[in-house]
């Protein structure tokens, strides 16, 4: 069945951009994942900004989707030719700015780098609403700050899905998720705010640039609207060996966030999930706007425009990688052959072991700094006081409660702001280990967290199911209730209350943490390379 959906082209391909690898997933008319693909990267520090250059962005497509493809010939013996739908997803926010060339001016600054402080704060003074210093609009209006150069031959600012989006359809158009990342959007009008847009233009009209910040944005689209289809450039992009057929269309690019929201089925009010993988960050979808404006808290939206608190961290899975990375060298130095997917199933166990508190432990995973708890520049850390418990299960669940304890930092005003919230779901590479990060994160959070069958698919299997909405919803259905009927109906899924042990001894390790930052915040200041 899933070859004859190939040859008659009846299925639809997911790319997202993650931080650490770049996925392409075949979907059949199920939704089920009959084929995938993947290409592993990295960013690069280079002159103090976090980046990708332009070459491995472009290598890293055409890896990802040729692995993709050897996978359908591998497994079906045909080649892969037409596609029903296609959809693009990459990280949000970051500064990609572009000439009337479509000529990048400077490198991709991504979403990690914290270098926007005054931008930041000044646009959310204007705006009356938080400007993160990772959003689009705070990168470029701090390259104006700067007296960049480049700034005045801007004619197109997107993100990296808006811009593979525009190399395979032409199209200069973004989700409304992933335009939420840019700058503010009003929900009544799936668009950008246009009072923000006026108060911006007044803002810098003293330096009397050549546009308009409403001329260099992209065309806002909500989920289920088309937005182009593959042209004889774009194909030829993804598949140089010209087997692809261009003509197919694409659904609105979207951001990590509104795929994981996809993926998860959390774009109905009162959902919620978080995602953890390189970075994690908590997506709550609103009944009602907070009463206050939160530097802790960023509000976005769903792929349909729902208006979402979105509490993110830069760092999440990094440090336990790099851990685990040094035990399997030490076992390789004693002569231990190991699996990597085994030292982690193993260690994660282990961490059930230990203490609730972690024994004294805190570690901190910031590879890069923290806005929610007012880092800007960090250092991955180790800390224990003389009379800790340092064992190996109490070292693990440091490790884990590392991954989301600035979450659980920012998740506390959500609460205290008494946000109605159902449910929340929990996806991404840090729950693969049954019933481990899933109880740690109950604990956080004081929420039942439920994880799904699908976990492990992330945001390529989100963003092919918004092409997938794209292209069969009957006309009317919101994408609330196709995802219900549709895809997620009779999933296999399993919950977790949060246990009031694990509550007390989360809460205490919170304690500890809190108390370390000073020293957290004075390691990014005096320790240099």
């Amino acid at each position: 069945m899933s070859k004859d959906q190939i040859i008659n082209g009846n299925t639809i391909l997911g790319i997202e951009f993650g931080s650490t690898r770049i996925k392409s997933i075949l979907i059949d008319k199920d939704h089920n994942v009959i084929a995938s693909g993947s290409h592993e990267w990295e960013n690069d520090y280079i002159d103090g900004i976090w980046t990708y250059s332009e070459k491995n962005i472009m290598n890293g497509l055409k890896s990802s989707y040729a692995d993709l493809k050897k996978d359908v010939m591998d497994r079906y013996g045909v080649p892969l030719k037409k596609l029903a739908g296609l959809g693009i997803s990459a990280m949000m926010h970051g500064y990609l700015p572009f000439d009337k060339e479509m000529n990048l001016l400077v490198p991709f600054r991504t979403w990690r780098n914290t270098i926007t402080g005054e931008a930041a704060g000044k646009l959310t003074e204007v705006f009356h609403f938080n400007m993160p210093q990772r959003w689009s609009l705070s990168h470029l209006y701090q390259a104006i700050l700067n007296n960049e150069e480049h700034v005045k031959d801007i004619d197109f600012l997107t993100t990296l899905a808006g811009w593979i989006h525009y190399l395979l359809t032409g199209e200069k158009v973004l989700g409304v998720g992933d335009a939420s990342g840019m700058m503010p959007i009003y929900p009544d009008t799936c668009d950008f705010d246009a009072n923000m847009i006026a108060s911006f233009d007044k803002l810098i009209a003293d330096r009397q640039y050549p546009w308009k910040l409403r001329d260099i944005l992209p065309k806002v689209l909500c989920a289920g609207e088309n937005a182009g289809t593959l042209t004889a450039e774009g194909a030829k992009l993804l598949d140089p060996d010209g087997d692809l057929e261009p003509g197919c269309p694409l659904c609105p690019p979207e951001g990590d966030a509104g795929t994981g929201m996809a993926a998860t089925n959390s774009v109905r009010e009162r959902t919620g999930n978080v995602s953890a993988g390189t970075s994690i960050f908590s997506m709550i979808v609103l009944e009602k706007p907070l009463a206050n404006v939160y530097p802790e808290i960023d509000i976005v939206t769903t792929p349909a425009g729902k208006p979402v608190a979105m509490v993110h961290c830069n760092s999440c899975t990094n440090e336990i990688n790099a851990w685990v990375s040094i035990f399997r060298e030490f076992a390789d130095l004693m002569g231990l052959h190991t699996d990597v997917s085994d030292v982690f199933r193993k260690l994660f166990l282990l961490s059930r072991e230990a203490e609730k508190d972690c024994g004294g432990l805190v570690t901190f995973n910031y590879l890069a700094g923290e806005p929610v708890t007012g880092v800007s520049e960090g250092r991955p850390m180790f800390v224990r006081s003389p009379d800790a418990r340092f064992t190996l299960a109490n070292f693990m669940r440091s490790q884990i409660y590392a991954a989301m304890e600035t979450l659980k930092y920012g998740m506390e005003i959500i609460q205290h702001e008494a946000i109605a919230i159902d449910r929340v779901y929990g996806h991404g590479g840090l729950f693969k280990t049954e019933g481990v990060a899933q109880r740690d994160l109950a604990a956080a959070i004081h929420a039942p967290v439920t994880v799904m069958e699908t976990a492990g698919e992330g945001g390529a299997w989100g963003i092919a199911l918004l092409a997938d909405y794209m292209v069969y919803h009957a006309e009317g259905e919101s994408l609330e209730d196709y995802l219900d009927n549709h895809v997620f109906n009779g999933m296999k899924q399993s919950t977790v209350e949060p246990d009031p042990e694990d509550e007390k001894g989360f809460d205490l390790y919170m304690k500890r943490f809190v108390s370390c930052l000073p020293v957290q915040k004075a390691a990014g200041t005096e320790f240099k390379d």
